[in-house]
């Protein structure tokens, strides 16, 4: 075996690492996304040696200039990112990784990858937010049946039930935006566990980064994966919230209930049955959350054992989050794009939604509205409905001979409707308002 050729450890070993081991320990097939964020943080630490006087003016600027323009091909034989971008650089760079270690500096950049990377996923929940709010607008008047327990419960307005996803879809907005927060810290300059001998310039390196500010203890800075943990938690909630959405679009596109027609550049065939048109693209948004799910279980579980601070365990934590990132990031742009090709079957929503028993809870408030205590009016009601399925006759004819004419128009759907005018209730009026809110909201 040759002595090692890796010139950051290699000077205490007398031989090199076997191939087997090499294999297995590289990262840099998967962290090389994390290069322009090596590149970006080495050019600030570059400028921050510069300040402190370990490199001229000259020499920051020449490594400077290099590290814009090298475009190495990433090579398994130098282990990661970090060892492929100090390699291109050549001589002009055997002083650059002064005062720092791979641990602060792999730190660094997966903080400044997250943070561009929630700003894409930011995006991508407007735009689908965007997309609802418009298949909303296009349907605003559409009655359908709500649901508890998958059964008919009461009406409400199509646009309030996707207006409802938009609301999920903006608490995941203000925690990824939390979580950034959270993330835009500098942990440049705490060396592997202890910082440095040197008086480094971490606050002037931080600005030049765009951190909100320094990590305040060298051994939390490197050993700390929090942000990476919830950023994996809010994206496994976010695609929680899609996989109700997928799971309302594959029952609403059922023959059984018809509520929707999806596109069919957004569906696919049977190979088997030629009739068939099949939800593919929300089963696949709705199965795909298996894997954020596990992605958040993997990293906690390979975080809950370490001791302080860096253990070389931690190298698994970025396989998770790229993936995570990428298929949070590619459901949410496929079901906007799935929405805007998505029509609503009005009759069929409609005819669903007259059913007069939806109204039965009405009719226990008309009775309130005289009265009598609800549990008595509700206990009366329940009474009327199981006479109503027992003898055949429709709910508000025997709403009609027991209380009166006043009783029959609370069937009536569209006042049903206009009359749920609280905060948050489904009123045409309320539900108007709403999306001319999120409309401006969005723009």
């Amino acid at each position: 075996m040759k002595k090692s050729s890796q010139q950051t450890w290699g000077g205490r070993f007398a031989a090199g690492p076997a191939e087997i081991v090499k294999q297995f320990t590289e990262s840099v097939s998967f962290d090389w996304r994390l290069y322009p964020h090596d590149i970006a943080g080495s050019i600030a630490h570059a400028k921050g040696l510069a300040k402190i006087g370990v490199l001229t003016k000259a020499e920051a600027a020449k490594i400077a200039r290099r590290l814009r323009t090298i475009r190495p091909q990433p090579n398994p034989a130098l282990e990661d990112v970090h060892m492929n971008v100090e390699a291109a650089l050549g001589p002009v760079g055997r002083k650059l990784h002064t005062g720092r270690s791979r641990n602060d500096q792999v730190a660094t950049d997966i903080r400044l990858w997250l943070r561009d990377n929630i700003g894409c996923q930011l995006s991508a929940i407007s735009d689908l937010q965007r997309a609802l709010v418009a298949l909303a607008d296009k349907n605003a008047d559409v009655v359908m049946p709500g649901y508890t327990h998958l059964q008919r419960a009461q009406p409400v307005l199509f646009a309030h039930h996707a207006l409802a996803y938009v609301e999920m879809l903006a608490r995941d907005a203000m925690r990824f935006a939390d979580c950034a927060k959270r993330a835009n810290v500098s942990p440049l300059g705490s060396g592997a566990i202890a910082g440095s001998t040197l008086r480094l310039a971490r606050e002037f390196v931080a600005k030049e980064l765009g951190f909100d500010g320094v990590t305040q203890n060298s051994m939390d800075a490197v050993s700390d994966r929090d942000f990476v943990v919830e950023f994996l938690a809010v994206a496994a909630i976010c695609g929680m919230h899609l996989s109700r959405l997928a799971e309302d679009l594959v029952l609403w596109s059922s023959a059984e209930f018809g509520f929707v027609r999806i596109g069919d550049a957004y569906t696919t065939g049977s190979s088997l049955m030629p009739q068939k048109k099949n939800p593919d693209i929300a089963e696949l948004v709705r199965g795909k959350t298996g894997r954020l799910y596990g992605n958040l279980v993997a990293v906690l579980t390979m975080l809950k054992g370490l001791p302080m601070t860096y253990n070389r365990d931690m190298q698994e934590d970025k396989e998770p989050l790229f993936d995570t990132a990428d298929t949070i990031g590619a459901s949410l742009r496929v079901m906007a794009d799935m929405l805007r090709h998505t029509k609503v079957n009005r009759s069929r929503c409609e005819a669903a939604a007259s059913d007069p028993l939806l109204l039965a809870t009405d009719l226990a408030d008309f009775l309130v509205k005289r009265g009598i205590p609800f549990r008595q009016a509700h206990h009366a009601v329940g009474a009327l409905v199981a006479a109503s399925e027992k003898g055949g006759v429709s709910l508000p004819k025997l709403a009609a001979k027991k209380y009166g004419a006043g009783a029959a128009k609370v069937f009536n759907l569209q006042c049903a409707l206009a009359v749920r005018k609280a905060i948050g209730a489904p009123s045409p009026k309320n539900v108007r308002a709403q999306i001319a809110r999120w409309t401006k909201f969005l723009k």
